[in-house]
Formats: C-alpha cells, sequence, structure tokens
C-alpha cells in the first residue's frame, strides 16, 4: 500500500486522470501534496508535492460557470490532467497551497486559432 505524503487532508473528491487510459479514483489534497489513487488497484498513484507544482491550468468555459478539466505541470515529470466533481473545490483547496500567480487559464479554442494565424504572419 502507497503511504500518503500528506499528514493533514483538506479535501478529498472523486476524480478522473487522463494520462495514457483513463484513471478513476480519488483526488486528496492536503498541507504536503496533491495525491490522485486509483479507484480499485493500490498500485496506480500519483503524488504531486506543492513544492513540485510549476503551474495549475483550468479550463474555464462559458465566463467561469463550467470547468470541465484541469491540468498540474510539475517542474520536472510533465502535466497531469485531471476532472473531478466538483472542480471549483479543488482549485479553491490547491489556490491554499500553490500562488495565485502560477494559477492560469488555458488558451480557448479561438485565441489558439488567432495564435496560429498572428504567429505565422509575423514571422514573414
Amino acid at each position: 500500500m502507497v503511504q500518503s505524503l500528506n499528514t493533514k487532508i483538506d479535501l478529498i473528491v472523486k476524480a478522473t486522470s487522463f494520462t495514457a487510459f483513463t484513471e478513476y479514483g480519488q483526488i486528496m489534497i492536503g498541507d504536503k501534496a496533491f495525491e490522485f489513487y486509483h479507484q480499485h488497484d493500490p498500485r496506480k498513484y500519483i503524488q504531486i508535492p506543492w513544492n513540485e507544482v510549476d503551474y495549475v491550468i483550468a479550463s474555464v468555459l462559458f465566463n467561469g460557470k463550467w470547468i470541465p478539466r484541469y491540468s498540474i505541470q510539475t517542474k520536472t515529470n510533465g502535466t497531469f490532467t485531471f476532472a473531478s466533481k466538483e472542480p471549483k473545490k479543488v482549485l479553491k483547496a490547491i489556490r491554499i497551497h500553490v500562488d495565485g500567480q502560477k494559477m492560469v487559464r488555458s488558451l480557448g479554442f479561438f485565441d489558439v486559432l488567432k495564435r496560429a494565424f498572428f504567429a505565422k504572419k509575423n514571422k514573414k
């Protein structure tokens, strides 16, 4: 069994991890780390200490009324994407442990298109 990094738990919520395959389980947010534990297989887990978090990227739609998923970009291990039942509660709990400057919105569909077209014009 995996040993939790946290000594105090702030929030536990059902969630989905989007790694190579979709994994269902629980997110635990505590005083020392962000943790995801698989629903059935104890060998499948993700533990991200707060000092490893580089950015928290939220996909925000309809002016903040719906947050379908969010990602945690680490300094060394890449980006992990999650979705949960109550994403606003999760992001508020993360904000307690991560600086507000490191919590950003992801680009929207049209923003990506604008960057693609204007970047090509500026190169010419």
